[in-house]
């Protein structure tokens, strides 16, 4: 339904009439494929014949549906999360993706924030999603479709217990037999997990079981990951399996150079690197680490993976290696030269992130503000400056957060401190400069419009510099309190 109405926007044409059904056919008769939100609050359900829900609303407005678009557009959606999210994406038609988040996740600074960054993605495109996070593929269907809440996480070791309050249709079950549970009683799974597990495969049969085993992490579930389609990726095809640590860092050192070259041709730097490891069992181990910066240096590149692989279990061995660029950036070739390297900080940045975690490494940037504690922010090592501070006035090397009162003597409205305690010593002072006035962002929701701080720089007997505020113009009880304050350090 919000694919439809995406494309009649995108096509520039009204919206269809409410209540909205799409009508498919299966088999001899026609049945109600999704249906809008107002036909939902009406009674209607996917699933039901069309002509009965015609026949019980009146009016009920009915389209075609359209399967070969809608899978068109969870192919589209899912080829995106591959180059932003996770290297590993597969469908579950139609209206669901599985996406691994164990190599990726670290990017984001955990899953949790990973989903929520995602689901609010999505709801800002006009997409309606749930997730679900767990150990197994099973559980994590169940939870993003069945549980409470529209992020739900099972934390490790814990998945029966997540998936227990879950109805037994949670399992994907053949048709008729969550049905056929629900008449003996069994409506949750952990209905199911307390009964005889010989038992319930002479009642309902292997399928069952192999669900429940699946969802439990007992059974593998081996998902069509989608493969990469980028012409930026190197890989190599092994004659006999590996599963040592040294042979992957070996075979890192042998796939970056050749991604390098890849790029070097095509003029670009690599923003964001997708290391996959083919198991001879089918299934993937995953990486993906992000650059601060577009770079082709294979020392580098190399450099990030050897950083992540080490968590990687090659279970029974490893036949096949991928190093793939989901997304790259243009870069210009550069003279080499004896000076220094101005892609070097970048590097640098680059490996203690992954070494640290995301938020770990960040620059001092100067930001809009009325105070001074407003005016400085953090930003990623390689992001450029949007402004400067002001060059004509001294500004101290090191700021407090927040600012430390003391007791301060001094003359009002203008006369800078001659003595003051700060920190439990008393302090006095040799040399002061000052004021400089500075007014509250009045234009600001919140700010007191009449706050305002006279500043001085002051220099103590021990030779220690000092920048002070005191709160209020020193006449008017409006602007301030008259208080005193250690906002900054100099040298």
């Amino acid at each position: 339904m919000e694919r439809l109405a995406r494309a009649r926007a995108q096509a520039n044409e009204p919206p269809l009439p409410e209540p909205l059904v799409l009508g498919t056919r299966r088999g001899s008769r026609r049945e109600v494929a999704a249906c809008s939100a107002a036909a939902a609050a009406l009674g209607i359900r996917p699933g039901e014949p069309l002509a009965a829900a015609c026949a019980r609303v009146p009016g009920l407005q009915v389209a075609e549906a359209e399967p070969e678009a809608d899978r068109a557009a969870l192919t589209r959606l899912a080829r995106w999360m591959q180059a932003r999210i996770s290297p590993l994406v597969a469908l579950d038609p139609p209206d669901g993706l599985w996406l691994e988040s164990a190599g990726a996740s670290h990017l984001f600074g955990g899953e949790q924030r990973l989903l929520q960054r995602l689901l609010a993605r999505l709801a800002a495109s006009g997409i309606t999603a749930r997730a679900g996070l767990a150990e197994t593929a099973g559980a994590a269907h169940a939870l993003a479709r069945f549980a409470p809440g529209a992020c739900t996480i099972a934390p490790p070791h814990t998945t029966a217990e997540a998936i227990a309050p879950l109805p037994v249709a949670a399992l994907r079950l053949q048709a008729g037999e969550a049905q056929a549970l629900a008449r003996l009683g069994i409506a949750s799974i952990g209905d199911l997990l307390a009964l005889p597990r010989a038992a319930l495969g002479r009642r309902f049969g292997l399928a069952l079981l192999r669900r429940l085993d699946q969802a439990l992490g007992q059974a593998g579930e081996p998902l069509d990951h989608l493969p990469h389609e980028t012409a930026r990726a190197a890989a190599i095809m092994l004659a006999e399996p590996v599963a040592h640590a040294a042979a992957l860092h070996g075979l890192i050192d042998r796939l970056a150079p050749q991604l390098a070259r890849l790029l070097e041709r095509r003029g670009e730097g690599a923003r964001a690197l997708d290391l996959l490891f083919h198991r001879i069992d089918g299934t993937i181990a995953a990486l993906r680490a992000g650059t601060a910066a577009p770079t082709r240096e294979p020392a580098h590149i190399a450099r990030l993976l050897h950083l992540l692989v080490e968590d990687v279990d090659p279970g029974f061995g490893i036949e096949m290696a991928v190093l793939a660029c989901p997304r790259a950036a243009p870069l210009a070739p550069r003279q080499l030269g004896t000076g220094p390297d101005p892609a070097t900080l970048a590097e640098v940045a680059d490996r203690l992130s992954a070494r640290l975690g995301p938020g770990a490494v960040f620059r001092v940037a100067p930001r809009p503000g009325a105070f001074p504690e407003a005016t400085v922010a953090h930003a990623p090592p390689g992001h450029p400056a949007a402004g400067s501070w002001p060059r004509h006035l001294p500004r101290p090397t090191r700021l407090l957060d927040p600012p430390e009162r003391i007791e301060a003597i001094a003359m009002l409205p203008d006369r800078p401190p001659a003595a003051f305690r700060w920190r439990g010593r008393r302090h006095r002072v040799r040399a002061a400069d000052g004021p400089e006035r500075m007014h509250a962002a009045w234009w600001e929701a919140g700010a007191d419009p009449n706050a305002v701080r006279d500043y001085f720089t002051v220099e103590l007997e021990d030779g220690t510099r000092l920048w002070l505020y005191r709160s209020g113009d020193g006449e008017d009880p409006d602007s301030g309190d008259f208080g005193w304050h250690v906002q900054g350090l100099f040298g």
